[in-house]
């Protein structure tokens, strides 16, 4: 093999340096992407929307099976390869190769001295951006280029080349041998050519039997135009009716993948666990009737999770991917039976390309419960407030709003929203007069017995908690710094299209000279609480994820609105916003669980601040900081235990640090400092005070980095490197570790990076000796 490996290198050294000029200095960063691939994904975004709004049959199966393809095979087949090879790239091991427009860092070293500061590498975060076999960017393209052959064979002379041109600008940048760009050449269009002919074969066996009446229109996923029949229908009842069992059960198939796609994406270990879920972690092992800040719910959530699977991220967060496809479930099935199958499947679409509904699908918080509840005894109600409803039917909403206080004290509002509903519509009082509704308020406070008890007998710290939160007892200073956040960060959560479809059809039910139930019904499910946290910004923050259980009545009366309306005119329209909004949540879905990938196609990658995973990532480095100080105490002789500045810290280190995470219950390593009054759970639990007496501890606080500075992101696309720089400020040793410890020695700051980046910045103090 030496003699392929010489060709190798000689090829790549002819490409890389003897063919290199000015003009190719310019055109091959561009080709490879560098500072150009926004464009081409703004390109393809574009096209695939225009193609999906005005194409053919054949048109939008070629977008489809690029959607399906590509990206599979890209995290799937390319990054597998590159874990398990890890062929070094050619910087790293040759001399003189040439990066033009580029300069690539590689930390070697877990600690690299910088003054008085210390950078933590990631260790294995790095990777695979500095591994070499088999180029992506020749996979993706040729991967791109096989299945556009396939649909449309003149597109050869165009794709071919300009993949081609993809894949020696990679060896002309110095990033890849040749070897690496044929096998990815070669790769690519083979798992292309692979996917359409496995989804083809499927189309033949599951289209037939599950959805017939399309099979017989459409037989064939390649040969789509060919293929195309006019199926003559006697019997149109039956012919709709059969409709939507097929759209039924193709919101079955969407739900059911995408559940195993978020499933298969929590267990890669792509993200760590957040602050709330690592202290709420610890809740799970410390079973009580309630908490602190929070209803019990979400502690039993994360205990079942974990003894199913562990004290792992998957066993902390299986059960969120699966409370989203029972949303999707319950929705799909209550819009086929009282709206139409085709409207709950595009409602399915719509929460999955919704960025806000789509973190409720990983991180394993309060939220996702919350939703749940929130829209089952939504569902639920409906069946109560019909003229014919059950007394079970209020027995049950009752059930689910019970169960929805105990997991976020938001379901309150919820009594509200029926408030509402009764004022608005008249038909529905008649239940004021039935046992019903007040059946439903008696079984809403039998589930809340278990808060009442434990805050009885704590003095009542959650009511003063939530109180001095919402700003209760204050004076009211209208205001409006959190005004235009408020609605900016909603807008774009919500995704922006579906955000203003969901506004505008809110105003048109009023201006209906009939209005429709099921629209008034909605709204009053999600509208009040929508309205009362905006008005809440007057005075204070308001969190972008506050108003979550509201999103999904003010999209359900949405899509009702929205349906009617394509049903009876200018249905182009509707179909453009449609494919417009789910093509835009889909990207930005896979951007938000996946944000290095801004840097792959902007040539940069995000600042941490405005970072959305930067939460989620790195605290496994942070453990390792605080755990190797310790040692280093350790070695006086006392034993060592760990005070964290923060709540949320004390979690993620208590998860990440293997002796920290042994005997967390019983015997805790990690704790929050000790306190006269309670500000966290762990107030209600024993400190370290009295039981550590005569040790030595180990105190850690993560410092704030820059704010963000408005315009930002505009600085970002310009190109300024500061927003990755700064240089923050030691803090002095908090007052009480003077009072409660011999001496306090400060250890300085620690920079722990992700990336080239730096995610935490962690001081230390040795502190000697516990009074």
């Amino acid at each position: 093999m030496h003699w392929l490996h010489a060709l190798d290198i000689g090829l790549f050294r002819f490409v890389n340096r003897t063919l290199s000029n000015s003009v190719l200095d310019v055109l091959m960063p561009f080709v490879s992407g560098q500072g150009s691939k926004g464009f081409f994904l703004l390109a393809a975004v574009a096209a695939a929307v225009a193609v999906l709004w005005r194409g053919n049959a054949r048109a939008r199966l070629c977008v489809l099976m690029l959607a399906l393809i590509l990206w599979p095979g890209d995290s799937l087949v390319c990054n597998t390869l590159k874990h398990a090879i890890a062929r070094a790239r050619p910087p790293g091991v040759l001399e003189g190769v040439r990066l033009p427009g580029r300069q690539e860092r590689n930390y070697t070293s877990a600690d690299a001295a910088m003054g008085d500061r210390v950078l933590i590498a990631e260790r294995g975060a790095v990777k695979l951006s500095y591994t070499s076999f088999p180029s992506s960017h020749s996979a993706n393209w040729f991967a791109a280029a096989m299945i556009l052959l396939i649909y449309y064979r003149r597109s050869g002379w165009v794709m071919v080349p300009l993949a081609s041109l993809v894949a020696v600008s990679r060896i002309y940048m110095g990033v890849h041998y040749p070897s690496d760009v044929l096998a990815g050449a070669v790769l690519g269009a083979g798992y292309a050519a692979a996917g359409v002919w496995l989804l083809n074969r499927l189309w033949q066996g599951i289209g037939k039997m599950w959805f017939p009446l399309w099979w017989e229109k459409l037989p064939s996923l390649v040969y789509a135009e060919q293929g195309m029949r006019s199926v003559e229908l006697e019997n149109p009842d039956a012919v709709q009716s059969a409709i939507g069992q097929h759209w039924l059960r193709l919101g079955y198939l969407v739900i059911a993948a995408v559940l195993l796609a978020r499933l298969a994406y929590l267990r890669s270990g792509s993200i760590e666990l957040s602050g709330d879920e690592a202290y709420q972690w610890l809740w799970s092992k410390h079973l009580a009737l309630s908490y602190y800040s929070k209803p019990p719910l979400i502690a039993y959530t994360q205990w079942l999770g974990t003894h199913l699977f562990g004290d792992t991220e998957f066993g902390v967060r299986c059960f969120a991917p699966v409370i989203a496809a029972a949303l999707s479930w319950l929705v799909l099935r209550f819009f086929a039976r009282e709206v139409n199958a085709r409207a709950g499947f595009f409602l399915v679409l719509i929460l999955a390309a919704t960025p806000l509904m789509a973190v409720g699908t990983t991180l394993m918080t309060v939220d996702p419960l919350s939703v749940l509840f929130w829209t089952a005894a939504m569902l639920a109600g409906w069946r109560a407030a019909q003229p014919d409803g059950k007394t079970s039917d209020w027995l049950w909403t009752g059930l689910w709003m019970g169960l929805g206080f105990l997991s976020k004290y938001t379901e309150l509002f919820q009594w509200l929203c029926w408030a509402v509903f009764f004022a608005l519509w008249k038909p529905a009082r008649i239940h004021l007069r039935k046992p019903g509704p007040y059946l439903a308020l008696l079984v809403n406070l039998i589930c809340a017995t278990p808060v009442l008890l434990w805050n009885a007998q704590h003095h009542w710290s959650t009511v003063t908690h939530v109180a001095n939160d919402a700003g209760a007892g204050q004076p009211w200073h209208f205001t409006f710094r959190f005004f235009n956040d408020f609605m900016a960060s909603e807008a774009f959560l919500l995704n922006p299209v579906f955000f203003l479809a969901a506004l505008w059809a809110a105003i048109a039910l009023w201006r209906q000279p009939v209005r429709d139930a099921r629209l008034v019904y909605f709204f009053s499910m999600g509208a009040p609480l929508f309205l009362v946290y905006f008005l809440f910004t007057l005075h204070s923050r308001v969190l972008p994820n506050w108003i979550a259980p509201s999103v999904l009545p003010l999209f359900c009366a949405m899509v009702i609105y929205w349906d009617a309306r394509w049903r009876s005119d200018k249905p182009g329209v509707g179909k453009c916003l449609m494919s417009a909004g789910v093509v835009f949540g889909v990207v930005f879905a896979v951007f938000l669980s996946e944000t290095d990938l801004v840097q792959k196609i902007a040539g940069r990658p995000l600042p941490p601040k405005p970072d959305p995973l930067t939460r989620v990532r790195a605290y496994a480095g942070v453990a390792r900081l605080v755990g190797d100080a310790r040692e280093k105490l350790l070695a006086e002789g006392k034993p060592v235990f760990l005070i964290a500045g923060h709540y949320q810290l004390v979690g993620e280190i208590s998860f990440y640090l293997p002796e920290a995470k042994t005997n967390v219950a019983e015997n805790p390593l990690v704790y929050f400092p000790s306190t006269d009054q309670p500000v966290n759970q762990f107030f209600f639990w024993p400190g370290y005070d009295g039981q550590r007496v005569g040790q030595n501890a180990i105190y850690f606080n993560e410092i704030g980095g820059p704010p963000l500075v408005r315009g930002w992101f505009f600085k970002w696309l310009g190109g300024e490197t500061n927003l990755l720089r700064y240089e923050p400020k030691p803090e002095p040793a908090p007052p009480q570790l003077l009072r409660e410890f011999d001496s306090v020695t400060d250890l300085g700051l620690r920079d722990v990076l992700y990336r080239d980046r730096i995610f935490h910045t962690i001081q230390l103090f040795e502190c000697r000796h516990l009074k």
